[in-house]
């Protein structure tokens, strides 16, 4: 069953902290799937992941890169994985269909914009509903930007 964890950004912009994150996941051998609603804002993040830190590099594609088998961190509009990743980053209400298919599903919003939240409450209930309801947790950042589970 897929971990389903729904993080709340309230100090960081997304482009700060998805590349932390996505450290970490490669730290655990493991690969990603990064969903953005829009060519834009995949952009934006394709951007942001080669600029977060001089001294380190995030290796990661989407389809104008090529290569899509070999890339750890795909970056999509869409609902593929070509690279078999096992974690999927949904940004700015993406989709999160198919999350099933992996095993953690992070989903991203941003606390600053109240839109987002009630995204975010309206998709948490809908996931609390299924039959088969996956493991839901939520994550809020504190003061030094880092995460605390909350209840």
């Amino acid at each position: 069953m897929t971990d389903v964890r729904f993080y709340h950004l309230t100090r960081s912009r997304l482009e700060d902290a998805l590349p932390i994150m996505l450290k970490r996941t490669l730290e655990r051998e493991a690969r990603a799937v990064v969903r953005c609603p829009t060519p834009e804002r995949l952009s934006d993040l394709d951007e942001a992941l080669w600029t977060f830190n001089d001294a380190e590099f995030l290796p990661h594609g989407h389809a104008g890169t090529g290569f899509a088998e070999d890339q750890p961190i795909w970056l999509t509009t869409g609902l593929d994985n070509p690279g078999a990743g096992t974690y999927l980053f949904v940004t700015d209400g993406a989709a999160s269909d198919g999350f099933d298919a992996f095993a953690v599903c992070c989903i991203l919003f941003d606390g600053r914009h109240e839109a987002s939240v009630v995204e975010a409450r309206a998709r948490w209930s809908a996931l609390k509903s299924l039959e088969s309801a996956p493991e839901l947790s939520y994550w809020q950042q504190n003061q030094r930007g880092g995460w605390e589970k909350r209840a």
